[in-house]
């Protein structure tokens, strides 16, 4: 049996290592382990021990190789090759490794009181060798082990252990394992998920704000339709848009803004976004359409309510507007995720701007996510801009969810984790299940989501429960896994979503929902629903991407 090696195949700079670390390896007993290019940093220099044998009962020995023709002349060490020579400090070398290893050792708290064990240093001339007689002050011939040595090697190198390392005692297999686990290092990580969002993040950001050129090419439009699938940064552009309107960027005037999406946890991003800017770059307002409203002076209304929404509130807002003194009115307002507004919606806005007839609109939208019965249009014309790179999502989920996107898009975001698909007959329990496994894969809390199609998760009930809306929405910034809906997190995204499909059958706008859902999750996505209806809702494309099998295919 030979010698335990670490690593097991090590990758050496010249033949020479190679060679030795062969014989070493083979003539060493099995409970002996021989290290190759141990790597140390001290307070002196960087050191680096070519080998090093740790034999149970002996002791340890670092070993320096020199290859090529090695000589000794008048004191000092000469290595020689292809007609040249050099001047070498093998000793030298192999000694302050030594120490520098076993400083390294005794200084670990894990060596505790163990004391010193028997520590020796040597030099190997695999190619050269030097006569029985050989003596130089700093190396006996028992350190020295040259090529007529190769064939013995096991009992000279326990004999430089033994005269080498004199005063101190032989290590024992358990001081062996440690101090092969000390030389492994300590405060081992794992591989990190988060990181790794966290860096395709950045690259996110770096192209979206390549794109934010946009704004600059359409400075002179000031009634704008910017649609986009999800990942082509709409909202990123959306609060540009405002900033730059509000500071008065690319030679506009400042201007009064107005910052306006319909969703709640939407609103509470933009408003953390802007909270962060200077105080001369943030819009007059930014809220959600019954912010607005308020701030109109609307009275509140029934969640639940849609004849309110749909054309009591606007008609009120209306009203309320057409009365707004001039130092209230708005200059232009930014509308996001504008599929969600109905026609009459946007009557109140229009009729609040300064001009009707020139005020700015600039509107960010993506039909696919219309999954609201609305299907309201701006009563004015506006310029199309079509956006058709997709930067958040990986190139897996895209990949995945792109068979439902309105336009081809192309994926610019980073390669990711497989997207998977996890068939159940309780989504909610599989899907509960899929956070555990997030969660023991390394995700933290605060980068997951689980989104639901259909009915709302029990903990997402709680929440509202014991927080009400806007409490509950406040928990999506908390270090803590969120439990939401496709409803409410257009716009919004998370490292990591679990999209549970937990719909019995195919409904109206269910497409739309899964497009949402899947759309989410920037780096890891795993999907959870019955096989047939995930299938009848995605159709054939994405449910061959999801990895469903063709019999489930078949039967749709």
């Amino acid at each position: 049996m030979t010698a335990r090696t670490i690593p097991d195949q090590p990758t050496f700079a010249n033949e020479s290592e190679r060679v030795v670390w062969t014989r070493v390896r083979d003539a060493l007993p099995g409970d002996a382990i021989l290290l190759a290019n141990v790597r140390l940093v001290d307070e002196e220099k960087d050191h680096e021990a070519d080998l090093i044998a740790l034999l149970p009962g002996v002791g340890a020995v670092v070993l320096e190789v020199k290859g090529g023709g090695v000589w000794f002349e008048k004191g000092k060490w000469w290595q020689g090759s292809g007609g040249t020579k050099r001047r070498i400090h093998p000793v030298e070398q192999a000694s302050k490794s030594k120490y520098a290893v076993r400083s390294y050792i005794e200084s670990d708290p894990r060596w505790g009181s163990r004391g010193r064990i028997a520590w020796a240093h040597g030099v190997v001339t695999p190619y050269s060798p030097f006569g029985p007689d050989f003596a130089a002050p700093d190396c006996p011939r028992w350190a020295l082990h040259d090529k007529n040595d190769l064939d013995v090697i096991t009992e000279r190198l326990e004999a430089n252990a033994k005269s080498g390392g004199q005063g101190s005692r032989p290590p024992t297999h358990d001081d062996i394992e440690l101090i092969h686990e000390i030389l492994l290092g300590r405060g081992e990580t794992s591989y990190d998920y988060n990181a790794e969002a966290q860096e395709r993040k950045a690259r996110a950001d770096r192209l979206t704000v390549e794109q934010l050129a946009l704004l600059k090419v359409t400075r002179l439009l000031h009634r704008v339709e910017i649609r986009g699938g999800a990942g082509t940064g709409k909202t990123v552009l959306a609060l540009a848009q405002a900033k730059e309107l509000t500071a008065g960027m690319h030679e506009r005037k400042p201007q009064r803004v107005a910052l306006v999406c319909y969703s709640v946890g939407l609103a509470q991003f933009m408003q953390r976004q802007v909270e962060t800017w200077p105080r001369h770059q943030r819009p007059a307002f930014v809220g959600t359409y019954e912010d607005f409203g308020h701030l109109l002076g609307a009275p509140a209304g029934d969640y639940d309510n849609s004849d309110w929404w749909e054309r009591k509130l606007p008609v009120v807002m209306a009203g309320l507007a057409a009365d707004l003194p001039e130092d209230k009115r708005f200059d232009a307002f930014v509308i996001d995720e504008a599929q969600d507004f109905a026609d009459s919606w946007w009557n109140p806005i229009v009729a609040s701007l300064r001009d009707e007839e020139d005020g700015g609109l600039y509107v960010y939208s993506d039909e696919n996510q219309r999954i609201f019965a609305r299907f309201g249009r701006p009563p004015v014309p506006l310029v199309p801009l079509v956006l058709d790179d997709n930067l958040r999502n990986t190139k897996q989920i895209h990949e995945a969810f792109a068979p439902l996107a309105p336009t081809r898009m192309t994926a610019r975001g980073s390669e990711g984790p497989v997207v998977s698909f996890l068939p159940s007959d309780d989504p909610f329990d599989t899907a509960d299940e899929a956070i555990d496994i997030l969660i023991e894969a390394g995700w933290s809390h605060g980068n997951i989501a689980l989104l639901a199609t259909g009915s709302r998760h029990q903990e997402h009930l709680n929440l509202l429960d014991h927080l009400g809306l806007q409490g509950y929405w406040r928990t999506l910034w908390e270090d803590d896994v969120f439990y939401g809906h496709v409803l409410g997190f257009k716009g919004l995204e998370r490292p990591a979503v679990v999209l549970c499909v937990n719909e019995d059958a195919p409904r109206e706008r269910s497409r739309e929902r899964l497009y949402v859902g899947m759309s989410r999750a920037t780096d890891q996505l795993i999907v959870v629903g019955n096989p047939k209806v995930v299938a009848e809702i995605g159709g054939p494309e994405v449910a061959k991407r999801l990895g469903i099998s063709p019999s489930v295919l078949s039967q749709t």
